[in-house]
């Protein structure tokens, strides 16, 4: 099993005119992940597993040896790429193999993952691009492990204006106040909003408290001009909208 390493090397290079280093055990590996690049930049997005793309990345900071071994170790753990780009870093390194750098590497991917898909949402009317929202929301909320809330306030246009972390916990009444959420939409200057949480347990089905905490806001925000386009919830197995379920 190879160490994790301080340094970052996306796989050496031989010298022009020179052989690579004769012990044949590194020649291996420096030819793998000469191959494992080469596909990666020719084949397009499907060229790799999953496991390979993990593989790639611990290049970064496993400076030789074999990767394979750590990086399906990791998907066998976490459940998947998305679990393991999403894990905690201590968590990550309770795997052999994987040391504080490796983790950093692969946080930063997710990190990186993240931006590019908000920076998708928030150059666009959110209504018209749903689907770079839904995919912002499941990169950023599908694999947490505890119940998060949050409100995407919008202006007229329907731009995003105020990514709200309302609370982590239950939704119902106890914790999600909807007047305190309208009130929140005048205070920024708001005329609409799109409620968001997820379900750790990985099903996006809605609770009744669900409902009834939506519809109650709903009400709250026709009083006062706010519009509610939506309740979305976020599972590891998918989302669901209330408005498309006719609950709104």
């Amino acid at each position: 099993m190879p160490e994790a390493d301080d340094t970052f090397d996306f796989g050496a290079e031989s010298e022009p005119g020179k052989a690579p280093v004769s012990d044949s055990g590194k020649q291996a590996g420096i030819g793998h992940r000469a191959r494992l690049r080469e596909r990666l930049l020719k084949g397009g997005a499907e060229a790799l597993a999953d496991y390979e793309v993990l593989e790639y990345l611990l290049f970064a900071a496993i400076k030789q040896g074999d990767t394979k071994p750590v990086a399906k170790e990791l998907i066998k753990h976490f459940g998947s790429l998305a679990g393991v780009l999403n894990a905690d870093p201590k968590a990550l390194q309770r795997i052999k193999g994987v040391g504080e750098t490796s983790a950093a590497a692969l946080k930063s991917v997710a990190i990186a993952a993240r931006r590019m898909a908000r920076s998708e949402v928030t150059q666009k009317p959110v209504l018209s691009s749903w689907q770079a929202l839904l995919d912002y929301l499941a990169i950023d909320m599908a694999h947490l492990t505890v119940e998060r809330v949050r409100v995407l306030y919008l202006d007229a246009k329907n731009r995003l204006i105020d990514d709200h972390h309302l609370g982590d916990g239950s939704i119902d009444e106890a914790a999600i106040h909807p007047r305190e959420v309208i009130r929140r939409a005048m205070d920024v200057g708001a005329s609409a909003l799109i409620l968001v949480h997820n379900h750790p347990s990985g099903s996006p089905e809605p609770s009744r408290a669900d409902i009834q905490v939506t519809q109650r806001i709903a009400e709250a925000g026709r009083l006062l001009g706010v519009a509610v386009h939506d309740h979305v919830i976020i599972g590891r197995e998918g989302h669901v909208s209330l408005r498309s379920k006719g609950l709104i």
